[in-house]
Order: C-alpha cells, then sequence, then structure tokens
C-alpha cells in the first residue's frame, strides 16, 4: 500500500450554497435559491402579542380611552400603546400597573392572557395534517 493516498473527503451539500462562487472572481455566478415550503408556515404566537391584546380589550370593552389608562397607571401614553400593539415587552410591574388601572390584577390579566393562548394553540384552529396509512411491514420514524 501506498502512504501517499489521499485524505480528501468529496462532501455533498444538502443544500444549495447561495454565496457567490468565489473562484471566479471576475464574474461571480449565483447559485439557485431553495425552493419555497408550500404555504406560510404558522406562526407561534408571542406572549406580547396576547398581553397586549387583552389590555386592549379590556380598556376597549371599559370604554376608556388610552390617555385614560395610562395616566392611572402612570406609564406614559406612547409606551402603553407599545404594549397594547405587541411592539414592547412589559415588565411585571408595568403590567401590574396596567391591570390595576383597569380594575384587574396581574393575575386576571395573565389568566385571560393563558386563555387566548390556549385558544390559538388548540388544534381545531389549525389544518390537521394528512398522514397516508402505514403499509404491512413499513417502518416509520418519529422525530
Amino acid at each position: 500500500m501506498s502512504s501517499h493516498a489521499s485524505n480528501h473527503a468529496r462532501v455533498i451539500p444538502l443544500r444549495p450554497d447561495l454565496r457567490p462562487d468565489l473562484r471566479s472572481e471576475s464574474r461571480p455566478e449565483w447559485r439557485p435559491a431553495p425552493a419555497e415550503p408550500a404555504g406560510p408556515p404558522s406562526k407561534e404566537p408571542l406572549w406580547r402579542d396576547i398581553v397586549g391584546d387583552v389590555l386592549r380589550r379590556e380598556r376597549l370593552a371599559q370604554e376608556r380611552t388610552l390617555k385614560d389608562v395610562a395616566d392611572a397607571a402612570r406609564i406614559s401614553l406612547p409606551y402603553l400603546s407599545e404594549i397594547e400593539r405587541g411592539l414592547k415587552e412589559a415588565s411585571s410591574e408595568v403590567l401590574a400597573a396596567a391591570a390595576h388601572a383597569l380594575g384587574l390584577g396581574l393575575a386576571g390579566v395573565l389568566a385571560l392572557g393563558r386563555s387566548e393562548l390556549l385558544r390559538l394553540a388548540t388544534p381545531a384552529s389549525r389544518p390537521a395534517a394528512r398522514r397516508a396509512p402505514a403499509r404491512q411491514g413499513e417502518v416509520r420514524l418519529a422525530a
């Protein structure tokens, strides 16, 4: 046997490389983009969006203005607006102040948020994945 054998392995990428080919610096060539998946991916709801929706729904149910609640909670009006729109992640102190200004406790706001989160995460609100029946002798692995 020869000790001069090459130790180079051939690498096969799992997905195409989207970077320009650096070997031809005079004219870089782009590789094709991977195919887009069918349909938009399901988006996991963010807690800040859910809590913001709960606060806004409660405020509107009481027919109160954003300024009124912000003043009662001693929170700036723009900050409370950003919380309601899910743009800011509020601290527990700020959430408690907003909840008390609405006549609720922090636990009440969190319980309403939990209910909303469960409603959004139920299988009925998401399309069920269709699976082909397993054939006899077929082995399927789950990850």
